[in-house]
Parts: structure tokens; C-alpha cells; sequence
């Protein structure tokens, strides 16, 4: 089934170098280390000290709420630490290290859960300690909580992965199909959304002819999956953008995709969840593209979860401390990083190495007015403006232009002739926004209280 839209965007190298190439599994590492903070949300709370034994696939951390995920050992070993530590951000944040004794011994607790009902199966989602393996990191249990007063016309699965260089998602399609189309199953008998949507881009010919041969299977045929090739235009995986792409429902600002009837879901995510369901194993491991111009044999790798990426780097033919610049993630959204000792991370899709020619930033010049940055913008908001609006100093004009609605996609930097940081500048546009919006709110509740003494309530 084909999907077709004019929304906006930019068309970019798609370099799917390993597309082709199954994943290679990183061999024994000597300790991992577990961020409490690999999703939205609060950050998961250990429920482990130093000294304990553990083994792969136990609950080393428990969510720290609502919107939260628990946190699974990779490894069988020792805890050495349960601490804060300094990390990529900037930030401190917890942190549980263990120390592997190579054996890999799993958890005799794993067991695949009983669902009876959609209560047993959010549970489900949440004890799997899946969050959207996309890059965006939401709790999946979350996003699967549905209000008696909400109605779920749509779950669109999202298998866009429209950055250039990462295909882990395109390597869970085509090994992992029939546990994609479990999930879904699991989906339509516990959640009864009104229809199922697969959106994928049409230059990922061998993962959708694997969707559309599974679709097509006697089993899945009472599913009713619709398979949407939508053009490869970049940012075609923008939850907002594919929504628009697949049912032509607008996410209003401020509003969440269950407010126009619409769940998304990562198709690793959804794989990840189906296994958990069969087999009661977690999340513990997870495939990452591993690329760049400083990589010599760029791979997927199948690895633990926090071992440290220049592992990855190594087994690629990567020296980590030659490469110039490091994400995780993407070129178009992915986040540099200052070392190569950070770790994978639930949400970590890729590792991409460049050297120094791809690393430097070009120089900025000064606007020519040309309008690109607008005609390419997905979501159609005004980008210069935005961008004086904030070297003005005028918040309110930020807020007139709606740049909280950003979805910080890049296509503005990318098409800028002037090399302009655009994606940088709408950042601290929306920083300078909230801040304003929270002292208006502080204002606007001090005058209450003024009001209210004023009138001897």
C-alpha cells in the first residue's frame, strides 16, 4: 500500500552502508555501566548496592514513576558501584556498574509473563523496560496507557529510520518480521486500536518486501496491516510528520498524538516487546549502526547494553581517540558526545565516527534572506523570524511564532546556504521561551495572591 503527501523536507544522502549487513555480536565485555536516565521521565531508582550478584536479565533498577522504565543487568557479575556520575550532558546521574564474570548466566526469574487482560499487558510493556529504541526514549507503557474517555483510531508503526547511515531498525524488520507482526497481534487483541499502520520509506525495498510477504501470510491477514511506502524525504520519521503522512491527522500544538486518536511505535520497540511476551526476557541488548567516515568496516552490532561505544568502535575498525567528532544517533539529530567512554544506552540506534573534514563546522555567514530554511521546515514555522526573535531578546515574539512546536529535525542548518546554526539557535529559542512562559505563570500567580489578600479571602 502506497502513501503519497507533499509535507516539506529535505532530500538527504541516504548512506545505508549496512543495510545489507546482519549483525555482529560484540564479544564478552569486562563491565558495563547503567545510566538511570536512558528515557523521558524520572530516572529509574536501583534496587541493587555494590557487592551484589546479578545475573543477565534481572531488574538491577525499578521505574522511578509513572513515566519511567526499569532498568535490566546484560551481564552476570558483580555490582562494583551505585553511584552518580558525571556524564555526557553535563549532568550527574545515576549510575550502576557491574563487573561481567563472562558467563552470561541468565536470571532463573525469566519467564514469559501472563496476560489476561490489557491491565497484564501494559504491565508487560512496562517490566520489559521498553522505551522508544528510535532515538526518543518515551516509555512505551505510557504511550500504551489509554483513558476510558480516549479512543485509539490508529498505532502507526514507525520503520521510517529516514537519518542517513542508520539501519538498525531496517535489520530488526528483516530478521525479526514475524515478531513484528506478534506484536501487532498483541496490539490489536489488547489495545483495539481502529487500525494498524507499518509507515516506511520507499528506499528500504528488502525490509518492506519482508513486511509486505509477512502481511500477506494467512495468519496475520485478520490483522488488517496496512503497510504505508511513503517518500524518502527527510524527516519522515518525525512522529508528527509520519502521523500527517499516514492518516492526515494534525497533532494540534500542545497536544500529544492520543489527542487525534494516534499511537506510534518504533518497530524495534514493538520487536523488543514481542519477545518479551514469548519469552520474558528484557531488554538488555540492543542492535546499533555503527558508521562514519572515521569507521573502517561499518557494522550493526548486537550489544549490551552499557558497554562502552568505543567497543563498537574497535570491533569496526575505529579509533576512537582519532575520530574528531562522535554521535549518538544521526547527523541530522544526533547528540556529540565527549568521549568514547559513554555507554549504549536503551535509545542509542547508532555510533557514528567522522573524521576531522565532516567534524568542523563551517563558518557562519550572515543571513541573505533567501527563505529556505522556512520552504524546508516540516512543520511550516517562521525560522528567521524565530531565530531574531531570540537575538532580540523578544520572548513573546518566540512564543507569537510557535517555536515550541520545533521538532529540532535539522532540515532548517542542512538547506542554510549561509551555514547557519539554526537548529541551534531554535533551541535556545524554546530555552529562552520556557523561561519566559514560567515567570510570566510566577507573575501571574503572585497577583492572585495579591488579589486574594486584598480581598481578605
Amino acid at each position: 500500500m502506497s502513501f503519497f503527501t507533499k509535507i516539506k523536507g529535505v532530500r538527504v544522502p541516504h548512506k545505508k552502508n549496512t543495510a545489507e549487513a546482519e549483525p555482529k555480536v560484540l564479544p564478552a565485555v569486562s563491565s558495563v555501566f547503567l545510566p538511570m536516565n536512558m528515557h523521558i521521565g524520572a530516572p529509574s531508582v536501583p534496587c541493587v548496592a555494590a557487592g551484589d550478584a546479578v545475573l543477565v536479565g534481572q531488574k538491577v533498577a525499578e521505574a522511578g514513576g509513572f513515566v519511567s522504565s526499569p532498568v535490566h543487568s546484560p551481564v552476570s557479575g558483580t555490582v562494583t558501584a551505585v553511584h552518580d556520575k558525571l556524564y555526557a550532558t553535563g549532568e550527574k546521574v545515576g549510575v550502576i556498574e557491574i563487573a561481567s564474570d563472562g558467563r552470561n548466566t541468565p536470571s532463573p526469574d525469566i519467564k514469559p509473563p501472563v496476560i489476561e487482560s490489557t491491565e497484564d499487558f501494559i504491565a508487560a510493556v512496562r517490566n520489559s523496560g521498553a522505551v522508544g529504541l528510535g532515538g526518543a526514549g518515551f516509555p512505551t507503557a505510557v504511550k500504551l496507557t489509554v483513558r476510558p474517555e480516549q479512543t485509539v483510531d490508529y498505532i502507526i508503526i514507525n520503520a521510517a529510520e529516514c537519518e542517513p547511515y542508520i539501519t538498525s531498525d531496517t535489520r530488526t524488520i528483516i530478521e525479526s518480521a514475524e515478531d513484528i507482526f506478534f506484536g501487532l497481534s498483541l496490539l490489536k487483541k489488547y489495545i483495539n486500536p481502529g487500525e494498524l499502520i507499518i509507515g516506511i520509506e520507499a528506499n528500504k525495498k528488502t525490509a518492506a518486501d519482508y513486511l509486505l510477504r509477512q502481511s500477506e501470510l494467512h495468519t496475520n491477514k485478520e490483522l488488517g496491516v496496512k503497510i504505508a511506502i511513503l517518500p524518502s524525504v527527510y524527516p519522515q520519521g518525525g512522529e508528527k510528520v509520519l502521523i500527517y503522512n499516514t492518516t492526515h491527522r494534525i497533532v494540534p500544538e500542545g497536544k500529544l498524538p492520543l489527542d487525534v486518536g494516534c499511537i506510534v511505535l518504533n518497530v524495534t520497540t514493538l520487536a523488543v516487546i514481542a519477545k518479551y511476551v514469548k519469552t520474558g526476557v528484557p531488554l538488555t541488548h540492543k542492535v546499533v549502526t555503527v558508521d562514519g567516515t572515521a569507521v573502517k568496516s561499518p557494522a550493526n552490532v548486537l550489544a549490551p547494553i552499557g558497554a562502552k561505544i568505543s567497543d563498537l568502535l574497535e570491533l569496526c575498525g575505529a579509533d576512537p581517540d582519532a575520530a574528531a567528532k562522535i554521535l549518538y544517533g544521526g547527523p541530522m539529530m544526533g547528540t556529540a558526545v565527549p568521549s568514547a567512554d559513554v555507554p549504549v544506552r536503551k535509545n542509542t540506534n547508532a555510533v557514528l565516527a567522522f573524521t576531522e573534514k565532516e567534524a568542523v563546522l563551517p563558518e557562519e555567514q550572515p543571513c541573505i534572506r533567501c527563505g529556505r530554511c522556512v520552504a524546508s521546515c516540516p512543520l511550516k514555522l517562521q525560522t528567521v523570524e524565530i531565530h531574531n526573535a531570540y537575538l532580540n531578546n523578544k520572548p513573546e515574539f518566540i512564543e507569537q511564532y510557535k517555536a515550541n512546536i520545533c521538532m529540532e529535525c535539522g532540515c532548517c542548518s542542512y538547506v542554510c546556504p549561509a551555514k547557519r546554526q539554526l537548529t541551534q539557535y531554535m533551541k535556545l529559542a524554546k530555552a529562552a521561551l520556557r523561561e519566559y512562559q514560567d515567570k510570566q505563570a510566577a507573575a501571574a500567580e503572585k497577583a492572585k495572591l495579591l488579589e486574594e489578600a486584598a480581598n481578605g479571602e
